[in-house]
């Protein structure tokens, strides 16, 4: 088959079964990344609303501008089960260090969670929100957008047909200039406590997860160093980079940086070609999906869809359809782990198996 007939054959949303359906959503934890980014998602959506808003200082739902929110409740007042009959399903997105805390809330509440990544701090405590979603029977999702993004499951698709014959390397990062964009010194994500103190479960995420779901295998090994250089980022680290070496001896190799030019990107070079997912990690920016073979260079088309969009109607889609997700917690516990192996042998100098 010729890569024009393949990609002639690709269906966007190769996960929808249904067309109709709704999923009411309770929003914990109200910062701008819910309010600039998931709320206006979900009002796009097919299958979701948001109905309950969970937050420290909002109390009225006519604060939460665009929506047709119907409730705003403290997060006392959300674990005590108050406004249970207006939502179906949470969106955990509070500093890291809270995930388990309101995941175990709405958990014991018989809710179906979807968790912003990082899922925890640190692995034993994703372990753990792990298992208190699977005590309380309730799905439990964990937030990789670019999972749902056409050009991402273009690609993986594009490498399971083999197009650039076997991979052999990927190369991944992204980078930001973080101090442009929080509110200060005191923002949580500069707080090692809150964040978990890296730039690897920050942004270094992403390389790592996007490669594991494109490849379809896991990593086996890490090996990485960091590097702190501004006042600002004291008791975190600044800068990363690594080598994460995947099942079939395939290395990724990349680096992340919150102190440098807006940049995201991820390259499989396999034995027939090479493939280029062109700032993929940025939600609203434009992405390109470029492929390399037998000496010829082409721009895959695909519909620029609102990542967010998409993630919310998949994990809704899930549970209309009493589906599995595909990036569960075992899914989400094993990134941690990984992450957590590239500080082992930053301390160490030496690579880390997993």
């Amino acid at each position: 088959m010729s890569v024009e007939q393949f990609l002639s054959e690709f269906t966007e949303r190769d996960w929808q079964e249904r067309e109709e359906g709704t999923v009411r959503l309770a929003m914990v934890g109200m910062g701008w990344w819910t309010t600039e980014e998931a709320i206006p998602a979900i009002e796009g959506s097919d299958f979701c609303e948001t109905t309950v808003a969970v937050s420290g200082s909002i109390s009225d739902p006519s604060e939460v501008e665009g929506t047709d929110v119907e409730r705003a409740i403290d997060y006392e007042a959300f674990a005590d089960g108050e406004a249970t009959d207006v939502y179906d399903a949470v969106y955990v997105a509070t500093p890291n260090a809270l995930h388990l805390d309101h995941v175990r809330a709405a958990a014991e509440l018989g809710k179906d969670v979807l968790c912003e990544k990082p899922m925890e701090v640190s692995e034993e405590r994703a372990r753990e929100l792990t298992a208190v979603c699977e005590a309380e029977g309730v799905t439990l999702m964990i937030a990789y957008r670019v999972q749902t993004d056409p050009a991402t499951r273009r690609a993986r698709d594009l490498l399971r047909e083999g197009v650039i014959g076997e991979p052999v390397s990927v190369s991944g990062g992204m980078s930001d200039d973080m101090l442009s964009f929080v509110d200060g010194p005191d923002h949580w994500r500069l707080d090692p406590e809150l964040s978990g103190g890296t730039t690897m479960n920050d942004i270094g995420i992403y390389p790592l997860n996007t490669t594991r779901f494109v490849l379809d295998r896991d990593p086996v090994s890490a090996y990485g160093r960091t590097r702190t250089d501004r006042p600002e980022f004291e008791g975190t680290d600044e800068h990363a980079s690594f080598e994460f070496e995947f099942e079939d001896g395939i290395l990724l190799t990349g680096s992340v940086s919150h102190s440098a030019t807006e940049e995201s990107h991820l390259r499989v070079v396999g034995t027939e070609g090479q493939l280029l997912l062109d700032r993929p990690f940025f939600p609203g920016r434009p992405r390109k999906l470029l492929v390399e073979r037998e000496g010829t260079r082409s721009t895959v088309e695909f519909d620029q869809r609102n990542q967010m969009r998409e993630e919310f109607d998949y994990f809704a889609h899930c549970l209309l359809t009493d589906t599995e997700p595909a990036p569960d917690g075992e899914h989400g516990v094993l990134d941690i782990r990984a992450i957590e192996a590239v500080y082992e042998s930053d301390e160490t100098g030496e690579r880390v198996e997993l």
